[in-house]
């Protein structure tokens, strides 16, 4: 599993597979509706993938606020700390552009997994896509 690398994704370029991935893992998965997965926000973000050799298993994106979101593994994938990867890439990307808070609505189950990354509960619990989720923070050191 150590050959997993995350890399900044084109959104035109890569859009198969940062489709294959958000499809597999929020409509099929969790039935989010397609209207509300896909945004006008795709266009102007900044995106990620996380490959074994040429195969895109882990997606997601940098908002120009800092936010990140539609952070997705697929399933075999997980348990492989390729979130992990692929999270720590964006991290470090946000804060390269200078963006040193970061910002994400999480699903309530994944929270111990962002807090390990450093990010802090700012909200209660609320409905997104019909899921529960929570506002996160996190501000570089």
């Amino acid at each position: 599993m150590n050959s997993v690398e995350v890399r900044v994704a084109d959104w035109h370029k890569d859009n198969r597979d940062i489709r294959r991935i958000r499809e597999a893992v929020f409509i099929a998965e969790q039935s989010i509706p397609a209207e509300l997965e896909w945004d006008e926000e795709d266009l102007s973000a900044v995106h990620f993938l996380a490959v074994e050799g040429d195969y895109a298993v882990g997606t997601a994106r940098l908002l120009a606020d800092g936010e990140i979101g539609r952070v997705s593994v697929l399933k075999d994938w997980r348990g492989l700390r390729v979130g992990d990867k692929l999270l720590q890439a964006v991290i470090a990307h946000a804060n390269a552009l200078g963006l040193h808070q970061q910002k994400l609505s999480a699903q309530v189950h994944a929270t111990a997994f962002y807090e390990h990354h450093g990010f802090r509960i700012v909200s209660g619990e609320f409905l997104e896509a019909g899921l529960p989720h929570v506002d996160m923070v996190r501000t570089q050191d």
